[in-house]
């Protein structure tokens, strides 16, 4: 499931790392945590070819993070490490937009918004009815507009991943791919764990237990 594949509900953060003490998951202000050093530190890994890194901008993000106020006001070091991690990997350090394999289609759920699943033509399954958006109609809008590339991904977060937080890094990888664990796909695991790991240090924060799924 890659980071644009989103439904859209205001998860209330109640438990976990969203209410830690000290350095292990302490807080600020989004924009105070995600500053433009980085977030640079981030998309400059993608290579010179990856056009669509210059889409991705840390003030879109803010923007769609602030478009969230109980998210914005409650997010943690530990969580921007974990969501970042997971961007990283699914995104190629913002080089893509969509998954690079594409399995949406099978997933579309048309009982999910009460809306048909978009045309083939279209090949977008999102839907924005929950955001305000007619991504049926116009899918494109999350491959050229930043911020509602960044919404639809913080939809998902705070729908899907944020409940899980408390229970580790590894069980926010399960709620994101689960067919990556229990051996699936060592690999991306170890990928995303050594994301984490590293903006874990870069925000100064312990990475917890429970790294693997």
């Amino acid at each position: 499931m890659a980071f644009t594949k989103i439904v859209s509900v205001i998860f209330l953060c109640l438990l976990g790392p969203c209410i830690g003490v000290g350095t292990t998951s302490s807080g600020g202000s989004v924009s105070s945590i995600v500053t433009q050093g980085f977030f640079n530190n981030i998309i400059n890994q993608a290579g010179n070819g990856c056009t669509r890194k210059r889409l991705y901008t840390r003030d879109s993000f803010i923007d769609a993070a602030n478009s969230f106020p109980n998210f914005a006001s409650s997010v943690t070091r530990r969580e921007i490490a974990t969501m970042f991690a997971h961007v990283t990997h699914e995104t190629g350090h913002f080089c893509y937009i969509e998954e690079t394999k594409k399995k949406s289609r099978g997933r579309c759920d048309e009982n999910v918004e009460q809306k048909p699943c978009p045309s083939p033509r279209k090949g977008h399954s999102g839907r924005g009815q929950s955001l305000g958006l007619d991504l049926l109609s116009q899918p494109e809008l999350v491959g050229s507009n930043p911020t509602v590339a960044f919404t639809k991904g913080l939809s998902f977060w705070i729908n899907s991943v944020r409940p899980v937080l408390n229970q580790g890094f590894g069980a926010t990888i399960r709620a994101i791919n689960g067919m990556e664990c229990n051996g699936g796909n060592s690999g991306a695991v170890n990928a995303r764990i050594g994301y984490y790991r590293d903006y874990c240090r870069q925000l100064g924060v312990d990475p917890g237990p429970n790294l693997s799924c």
